[in-house]
């Protein structure tokens, strides 16, 4: 019996060392499973506007942007109002950005407004509404944009 008591207690212990000192990247892989706003690849994704897709430095500056934003807070979606978040009245012409999560595809609806920017991203079945903070998004203009 006490054999079984000591054997339990270093597997036990051996555990919680191993729990409370995980690498690095090992902790980032698991914390980024669960990331609302995720950091995008400006190769692996595409941007586009009213139909039309940007193109050169626009897009890598537009994806940088995006990355740096500072999320606010995230939307609860209830069942069958996602059509709500995905057209918004007064929402304007979003950027929707297409891109892949792991083997997944993504879109992501960005309307842009005076105080802040709100994100519908839209996965599989699953919708997910956030608000961002970017003064550089917010400003935003495409009058001198490249667009295909």
């Amino acid at each position: 019996m006490t054999w079984v008591f000591v054997m339990l207690l270093v597997f036990i212990s051996l555990f919680k060392i191993l729990v409370t000192c995980l690498p690095t990247g090992v902790v980032e892989w698991m914390t980024s499973k669960f990331q609302v706003h995720s950091k995008l690849d400006a190769a692996g994704c595409a941007v586009t506007i009213g139909g039309r897709r940007l193109k050169g430095q626009d897009h890598k500056q537009f994806i940088e942007d995006f990355n740096q934003a500072i999320f606010m807070e995230r939307y609860y979606i209830y069942p069958g109002d996602e059509h709500l978040y995905l057209n918004p009245k007064n929402g304007g012409s979003p950027f929707v950005i297409d891109a892949k999560k792991g083997k997944h595809d993504v879109r992501l609806f960005v309307y842009r407004y005076d105080d802040h920017i709100d994100v519908v991203k839209q996965s599989k079945k699953k919708t997910a509404a956030y608000r961002l903070r970017s003064e550089s998004l917010q400003n935003c203009t495409l009058e001198t944009a490249e667009l295909v």
